[in-house]
């Protein structure tokens, strides 16, 4: 088995209260993410150091590439393009508008160009989220949301195999990794089965990418790690320590996707706890970690 190497960085200077969602930009060669209860998107270029923070006015819960010069993001009151150059936000659909207590969390985009995004409750109430599909309708060229996952509580890491024909999905309290048969034709899930369970020693799971070999990573918050997981076998198979507890997401990056980002949240620590983890809320880089990842889908949008 080949263990992951271990020597992490932290990037830049930015440290967030809860950050996530990690995405590698390949047309700029920078690492963005968010800090979700402070509702801002930083971004940071690893050749130049060059960082720069988008406040956004509301929380944000993920967000991905599209085709076009703008990012869809999932916000507080709904599905939102964002112009990253001027922070300029217009509303797409709102598929919780009756559901004011509970936010957006985890999203990403599918193989097909569909973007994916889970809610929750504000409070952590247990099963009030939903997962959603974001997809733009070929006749009437508006976007549509559709319902795809009832009753989640925290809704959290996704990913699809190599082959398009399976997808992965975390509610954070259940501590399983589960699995869904997948069609790309239409973006639908059905035959869901458990791939890894969790023991809750190891921290509850978060976010969550694959790579190339076909194999989870995953978050642990309140676990201090990223693990690594068969989800044919469910066995684990590698784990990255790191210096802060709340381990919230990771992604690769870098030009050959090799590079693995973790990022981190210091929400809810006391003052004991923060001095003795004073880069919580920080993002992490593990550089040639000896894995490689899949490049992010974008939003397919017909202008």
């Amino acid at each position: 088995m080949k263990t992951p190497l271990q020597n992490f960085e932290v990037v830049g200077t930015v440290i967030s209260l809860l950050g996530e969602g990690p995405l590698w930009d390949k047309k700029t060669s920078k690492i963005y993410w968010v800090d979700i209860l402070n509702g801002r998107l930083h971004s940071h270029h690893p050749e130049s150091k060059e960082q720069n923070t988008l406040t956004l006015g509301q929380l944000i819960g993920s967000f991905a590439w599209s085709n076009s010069n703008k990012i869809i993001a999932a916000l507080k009151e709904g599905i939102y393009w964002v112009d990253i150059q001027t922070g300029n936000k217009e509303l797409i659909i709102d598929p919780e508008l009756t559901l004011p207590n509970n936010r957006f969390n985890d999203g990403k985009c599918d193989p097909a160009g569909r973007f994916w995004a889970g809610t929750m409750s504000l409070t952590e109430e247990k099963e009030l989220g939903s997962v959603y599909v974001m997809e733009q309708n070929t006749t009437t060229q508006k976007i549509a949301a559709k319902k795809v996952i009832s009753n989640t509580t925290i809704s959290n890491g996704m990913a699809w195999s190599r082959d398009h024909k399976t997808f992965y999905f975390i509610d954070t309290p259940t501590f399983q990794i589960v699995a869904y048969d997948y069609d790309i034709a239409n973006g639908e899930i059905k035959n869901k089965r458990v791939a890894v369970a969790i023991q809750s020693t190891e921290g509850f799971p978060d976010g969550m990418t694959i790579d190339t070999e076909g194999m989870l990573w995953v978050a642990h918050w309140g676990g201090w790690q990223v693990s690594r997981w068969n989800p044919a076998t469910g066995e684990k198979l590698a784990s990255i320590k790191l210096p802060v507890a709340k381990i919230t997401s990771c992604t690769f990056g870098g030009p050959q996707l090799t590079d693995l980002y973790i990022s981190s949240a210091r929400v809810g620590l006391s003052e004991q706890e923060l001095a003795q983890q004073p880069l919580a809320g920080a993002l992490f880089v593990v550089p040639n970690c000896g894995y490689q990842g899949l490049p992010a889908y974008e939003f397919n949008f017909n202008h």
